[in-house]
């Protein structure tokens, strides 16, 4: 059976394949779409075996709010040429949507939807025999709150995604706050909320530092004591400095729009750091 341009072109929409690869998968399969996209298919599977061992610190970070749900996805991949494709960030937008839609509790809940060309795990196989790299997901994020918000920094390396206590939520003073997060990289919203193996560690760490530096034994502890609250002040997002104003806290800046106006999740995905 004779293999048209318009097979081959019909094919590669559906697969997204590149045209010499639809035009002998549609002649080994004597133009049969079914049998053609299998064999498109294991070639992604055979591909995506060998580069199992290659990295992919490259990708597509993107976020999404709908009603009282947010959600972060990164599909990664290994060279930002492939991370700027249009059809890849396409792709990671169509996971990030599937995720908006079913709410899946986990990432491998996520790989496992079934979309309309099959699973996401699937998808995800076949552009990587398209592409010839490596790519996963290497991301899923999601938090619920009555109000919640989501920012995606310049060059998709980077979103956050933020959930506040109460509905309705001004969106400069929501956007201000996943713009901090996004910033500064808080690990928690108050001290309170940091476990206490990392409290430990800066304990023991300003310690150490104080006692090499000639510090009296008997000054160690309020020594190390007072560099834990300069941490808390660095890394809980209600305590650090408001990046467009330095004379306020967060905490102090939300209370300034609304006094009973909290933080309760926030979440941080970044391909950079």
């Amino acid at each position: 059976m004779a293999v048209t341009m318009a097979d081959i072109q019909h094919l590669r929409k559906m697969t997204g394949a590149g045209m010499m690869d639809c035009k002998n998968a549609l002649n080994e399969a004597n133009g049969n779409f079914d049998k053609a996209m299998e064999i498109i298919r294991k070639k992604g599977q055979a591909v995506a075996a060998k580069r199992e061992d290659r990295e992919a610190h490259e990708g597509c970070v993107l976020a999404k709010t709908e009603g009282e749900f947010a959600a972060i996805v990164a599909l990664q991949c290994e060279t930002d040429f492939v991370a700027k494709n249009e059809e890849f960030i396409a792709l990671t937008q169509q996971f990030l949507d599937a995720a908006i839609q079913y709410k899946p509790a986990t990432l491998q809940d996520l790989l496992a939807l079934n979309l309309d060309k099959g699973t996401v795990s699937q998808l995800i196989t076949d552009k990587i025999g398209a592409t010839g790299e490596k790519m996963e997901l290497g991301y899923y994020e999601h938090i619920t709150a009555p109000s919640v918000y989501s920012y995606i920094h310049l060059g998709n390396k980077l979103a956050t995604i933020v959930g506040f206590n109460k509905p309705n939520v001004d969106e400069h003073v929501a956007k201000d706050i996943a713009m901090q997060v996004a910033a500064m990289n808080p690990i928690a919203i108050t001290a309170e909320e940091i476990p206490a193996d990392i409290k430990e560690k800066e304990l023991s760490i300003a310690r150490d530092k104080a006692r090499e530096a000639g510090k009296p034994e008997n000054l160690l502890d309020r020594i190390a004591e007072g560099a834990l609250q300069k941490f808390y002040k660095e890394a809980t997002l209600l305590q650090q400095e408001y990046v467009k104003d330095n004379k306020h806290t967060i905490e102090q800046f939300l209370k300034q729009h609304d006094k009973d106006l909290k933080v309760t999740v926030f979440k941080r995905v970044s391909l950079n750091a």
